[in-house]
């Protein structure tokens, strides 16, 4: 299995989009994007909506909250542009704090992949620093959330904010496997400050390693925030990946 097209999510040109969605989308498949993922889902479906379908571009993967009960209207939302993995972004930090919690979450989420499944959808969750860097028992919360899953929700992994939890991304993706079917890849001094954040392969993220540890894992260039011109960084990043045999 090879991997899926690069990507790019769409919170890295949130306030660009929410301005014009249909030009900043061009100007992503300008830099050779063939596809994006949304954020809010469910929130900015018509903007979403008009301007996949002015661009051509595709969103195989998106970000959408599914803990909230409006788990329908995202597979709603989903099935209207194509979208096949859904990706729960965050749960704060307070739900990582203990065992029982931690598998509280995951059976919850599994029961919403059980519905999604039935509408030929795909969950996946994807983490941020606290689910590394808070433990359960000696052992990362993230990964205790993981085995609780059994395979039934997907994982993306953010490698930049697994680092920043004080895990290897290289070692928690050969961890996991196939079960991580997408991955943030951003770079940078591996700190909480999003303006400090750089294009892939200018900070000390071992890019190559990451790709390499999960060949079959889509990659999603992100910047959470960005110092210089945002449009630049993701274009140093598209052809810092590209060169390194991720296809677009």
């Amino acid at each position: 299995m090879s991997r899926p097209s690069l990507s790019v999510q769409l919170y890295t040109v949130r306030d660009q989009f929410a301005a014009d969605p249909v030009a900043t989308l061009e100007r992503l498949r300008d830099i050779g994007f063939t596809c994006v993922e949304p954020f809010g889902l469910r929130e900015f479906i018509e903007p979403i909506e008009k301007a996949l379908d002015a661009t051509g571009l595709t969103a195989p993967t998106a970000h959408v909250t599914l803990l909230d009960g409006g788990h329908e209207q995202a597979f709603a939302a989903a099935k209207r542009v194509g979208v096949t993995t859904l990706i729960d972004p965050f749960v704060p930090e307070e739900y990582w704090t203990s065992r029982d919690s931690v598998e509280e979450l995951a059976d919850k989420l599994s029961a919403v992949a059980d519905a999604a499944a039935d509408h030929g959808l795909q969950v996946a969750y994807h983490n941020h620093w606290w689910e590394l860097e808070q433990h359960v028992d000696g052992v990362p919360a993230l990964e205790v959330f993981a085995g609780r899953l059994g395979g039934r929700v997907a994982l993306e992994i953010d490698t930049y904010w697994t680092a920043v939890g004080g895990v290897d991304p290289v070692a928690l993706l050969g961890g996991l496997g196939a079960r991580v079917v997408a991955m943030h890849i951003k770079d940078g001094p591996a700190t909480r400050d999003t303006f400090a954040q750089v294009p892939a392969g200018h900070g000390v993220l071992p890019v190559e390693a990451i790709l390499a540890a999960a060949p079959t894992a889509r990659a999603v260039v992100e910047f959470d925030d960005y110092s210089g011109d945002i449009f630049d960084g993701i274009a140093e990043s598209f052809a810092f990946l590209t060169s390194r045999g991720v296809e677009a």
